[in-house]
């Protein structure tokens, strides 16, 4: 179990992130046409995952907004953008803010993503959502950097998850 606080508040995940070096373990989400797509789809390319509670609060908002902006720069890179909203609520926001450079993803039907990953919540008012992380992995699917924020309310550290892209 990891400990990070919501305003201050304690609250709890099932567990660490994939340590650097690891292999990221697979999963299967949901896209926003309702296909699913799995990291193997991904092989070959640098990936960012930008993991979030939901999209329809500000910062959320703001990481999605973010990581498109920098997504614009980087070459063979794709940056997913995953939480459990509905695929149609990650595509009605990502319509009205313009974002076409990120893709988001759903762990909407069974959870399994926040389980491999041990981000989902297990406490307090955020209980099944994902805690906010950020993981990067290489070409060969091998994580490279890794982040779950202290503060849920706090934005990721974009720099030193670009810099460790840079560096994959």
């Amino acid at each position: 179990m990891a400990t990070v606080t919501l305003k201050g508040n304690e609250i709890h995940t099932l567990g660490n992130l994939p340590t650097n070096g690891a292999k990221a373990p697979d999963f299967t989400l949901t896209k926003n046409d309702l296909s699913s797509t799995s990291l193997s789809d991904y092989k070959g390319k640098k990936v960012v995952l930008n993991i979030f509670p939901s999209i329809d609060t500000g910062t959320c908002a703001q990481s999605v907004r973010q990581f498109n902006q920098e997504a614009a720069e980087l070459d063979n890179t794709t940056i997913l953008c995953i939480s459990k909203d509905l695929p149609f609520a990650q595509a009605r926001f990502c319509g009205a803010e313009g974002i076409d450079k990120v893709e988001t993803l759903s762990d909407f039907r069974d959870g399994n993503f926040g389980k491999a990953y041990n981000v989902e919540f297990t406490d307090g008012p955020l209980k099944s959502l994902l805690s906010r992380s950020v993981v990067v992995l290489n070409e060969n699917g091998d994580v490279v950097y890794s982040e779950q924020v202290a503060e849920t309310v706090d934005e990721p550290n974009y720099k030193a998850a670009l810099e460790a892209l840079m560096d994959a």
